[in-house]
């Protein structure tokens, strides 16, 4: 899973990405500081089951912090996006072709105001930031539109004839990630009722727009949300996109704090409303230190960044995180480790799916699976929980 940090150049989305992964991509007040695709790991973070056993965890496949369990998850920062991108104004064919590659969105906009819509500098407010909504949607669905028309004349008519019309479509946008069941799910809808070969340029667009809504759902990181005026923007926001969650987000103050926390200044586990200062320091960096904590986390809770990340993979993805072991009882892997790995999967992974995902050996030796809080087994078309503790049952 891939989620793809996406907006108008100038806006925080390098420092998002910075501060999700602590990858060290360039940025600047500037349009275009990112060229090229940067690419990181951020964490999913939750409670680590850990505490229910009162012992502690020893994780290889992810870390935990402070009884938070931190699940890799792939991030990928691309070039800005201007309006008429789709047409490859900016570096709109790139921007597309890297953001394609993502299973989710987070949109990062700059909720001061201060970035026009081709990422320059205005004063401060005097941009209607719910523009940047309006001509994202519509620069991804004309780019998925032009690649849906590619001999759309041919296609549309020999889908007709056939009547496979999902599969035929879903080949046609296969580069974009889009599955058949997806484009099932959009075309229930009524507008879509009339064979292809009778779809106008409003339906194709409106399916285009659709199908991004469903292969790559949207979540908007509302970013400089500690600058004067920026909250009142943010709820009028929330009320013209009520579809959208949107995360009041300050990239620069969780930078800060992971840096803080990498040098031992701070003890901060991303997505907390609170840190501890376990140095002392000089002025300036304590009065940077309690503008945070007053300006970001005592009035939104968190810095946004933690929060988006979390939401787009649990929400938007429907991701839920399982434990395999080996020993049910101390919930301990075969080596001795306890509660080492933690997967992401989607929402209906059976337990066969799971065993196939640990190692692709393990579906064909699948046996059956058991819970290891209630000890008993677990069917094979069970649907796995958010933090299900699961031992995989093999042939030898």
């Amino acid at each position: 899973m891939q989620i793809g940090i996406v907006g108008k150049p100038n806006t925080g989305k390098s420092t998002f990405f910075k501060a999700a992964t602590l990858v060290d991509a360039e940025i600047g007040n500037r349009p275009f500081v990112t060229i090229k695709a940067n690419q990181g790991t951020g964490y999913v973070t939750q409670k680590c089951v850990h505490r229910e056993k009162g012992i502690d965890c020893q994780p290889m496949n992810s870390k935990c912090e402070k009884g938070t369990r931190m699940v890799p998850i792939q991030m990928l920062d691309v070039a800005g996006l201007v309006p008429d991108a789709w047409q490859g104004k900016g570096l709109g064919n790139q921007f597309m072709n890297d953001l394609m590659q993502a299973n989710a969105l987070v949109h990062v906009l700059d909720a001061s105001g201060s970035t026009d819509a081709e990422g320059n500098e205005v004063a401060k407010g005097s941009y209607e930031i719910s523009q940047d909504v309006e001509f994202l949607e519509k620069e991804v669905a004309y780019w998925i539109l032009g690649i849906l028309k590619r001999n759309w004349d041919k296609l549309s008519k020999s889908l007709s004839m056939s009547g496979n019309i999902a599969d035929g479509i879903a080949n046609q946008l296969s580069g974009l990630g889009v599955k058949e069941e997806e484009v099932k799910a959009v075309m229930r809808n009524d507008i879509f009722k009339k064979k292809p070969s009778e779809w106008s340029e409003e339906t194709l667009l409106e399916f285009s727009s659709s199908i991004r809504e469903k292969s790559k759902p949207m979540i908007i990181a509302a970013n400089k949300c500690d600058v004067d005026g920026s909250a009142e923007r943010i709820d009028k926001l929330k009320s013209a996109f009520p579809k959208y969650e949107i995360i009041p987000s300050s990239a620069e103050s969780e930078l800060a704090l992971r840096k803080a926390d990498q040098t031992g200044v701070v003890s901060y586990v991303p997505g907390s409303k609170e840190f501890e200062i376990v140095k002392e320091l000089p002025g300036a960096q304590k009065k940077a230190l309690d503008f945070i904590q007053e300006k970001v986390l005592d009035v939104y809770g968190s810095t946004g960044v933690q929060t988006a990340i979390n939401k787009t993979a649990f929400d938007l993805l429907g991701l839920v995180a399982v434990y395999p072991v080996q020993d049910p009882n101390k919930w301990m892997s075969g080596k001795g480790h306890v509660l080492p790995d933690t997967f992401l999967v989607k929402k209906g992974t059976n337990p066969k799916e799971l065993a196939g995902i640990i190692h692709t050996d393990f579906a064909k030796r699948y046996l059956g699976a058991v819970d290891c809080r209630s000890g008993k087994k677990i069917s094979e078309s069970y649907d796995i929980q958010n933090n299900d503790v699961i031992k995989i049952l093999l042939r030898n």
